[in-house]
């Protein structure tokens, strides 16, 4: 049992090692599918070990000896206890039918000579193991290993949300930039441009000459209260009507139909990528620049046409894959020059 438990540690220890890998290495859409994959590893492989244990329990288990009612002299009986041979004296007519029956040889008893005449002690049973206290043991051995595989797991992971923001705070005070923290609901990229672009002075409506708005989309730019607020709205519709207007530059990179794909940016709290970026550059005409978590800078040019306003067009944006609890993550960047001129 030891060594099955030891060899059960090991498949834990194993597992894990190759759940932790899948997630590390998953992206945001393949993320969900990664989880349930695990989850059916960890089942599968917790239902195969509980088998084997409690096989290994079953043949473990001590055998009953049989019982002394089985015992051959138990039932044909010793020989004292053979009827008497009837006296020679009495004829044939003098018999009874019982001691007839009894005195032929087809019907004796079978007697050995070679047997003891009396039947030997039996053999003391083993007593019954409880099978549901050894299950439960089982269990509980089976979570102390899992939590101890857990906690050595734990201590010797790299520790990437501590080292992803200390490259990103030294990255903002080389390059003199001043974060502004956005909330994490799905609609941080969005709601991170709506906050730059204000602050730009480009604001929320695009030069027509880079696209043509719908009229739901124009509604939703003029009825946003602030930027900083429900100004993600204005840009995920702006964001979806460029890649409809434009579909031969964005369809060979999709994995659905256009019209799903663009309904889902308009209408859901989907996370926006690098597709979504490239989309706005260009709607808007700005060069958007993103900080990556390893230090890296990111640049998405805007349109050729649009080149020599760069310098007054320049969206900076923080990208985090660790920090935050929900994932990937998209914070908004200023220079600090700036920021002191609009707190003068």
């Amino acid at each position: 049992m030891e060594e099955l438990q030891a060899r059960h540690r090991n498949e834990q220890r194993d597992l894990q090692r190759r759940i932790t890998q899948k997630k590390k290495n998953a992206t945001k859409k393949t993320r969900p599918g990664i989880n349930d994959e695990c989850e059916r590893l960890q089942r599968a492989l917790d239902e195969q070990q509980q088998q084997q244990a409690e096989r290994a329990a079953l043949l473990g288990g001590p055998f009953s000896s049989p019982s002394p009612g089985n015992d051959r002299e138990g039932v044909l009986g010793s020989d004292e206890d053979d009827p008497e041979p009837p006296d020679g004296n009495d004829g044939p007519s003098t018999m009874s039918g019982e001691n007839r029956e009894m005195n032929r040889p087809s019907q004796s008893p079978i007697s050995s000579p070679s047997r003891p005449s009396s039947s030997p002690d039996p053999v003391p049973r083993g007593k019954k193991p409880n099978r549901q206290k050894a299950r439960l043991a089982r269990r509980a051995a089976e979570r102390a290993a899992q939590s101890a595989i857990a906690a050595e797991e734990a201590a010797n992971q790299v520790d990437h949300r501590g080292q992803e923001r200390e490259r990103m705070q030294a990255a903002f005070q080389r390059l003199d930039l001043q974060e502004t923290e956005i909330n994490p609901d799905g609609h941080c990229l969005y709601s991170a441009m709506a906050t730059q672009l204000d602050q730009l002075g480009v604001g929320l409506r695009p030069d027509p000459a880079h696209i043509v708005l719908a009229p739901t989309t124009a509604s939703r730019v003029d009825t946003v209260v602030s930027p900083s607020h429900d100004g993600y709205r204005a840009v995920r519709a702006v964001t979806a009507d460029f890649i409809r207007q434009h579909p031969d530059d964005f369809i060979p990179f999709l994995e659905e139909p256009l019209e799903d794909y663009t309904n889902k940016i308009r209408c859901t709290a989907e996370w926006g990528g690098q597709l979504e970026l490239q989309a706005l550059a260009r709607a808007y005409g700005v060069e958007i620049r993103v900080v990556q978590g390893d230090g890296r800078i990111e640049t998405i040019a805007a349109s050729p046409e649009d080149q020599g306003k760069i310098s007054e067009r320049r969206v900076w944006l923080a990208y985090y894959r660790h920090t935050y609890g929900l994932g990937e993550h998209y914070n908004a960047l200023s220079p600090k020059k700036e920021c002191e001129r609009e707190k003068s």
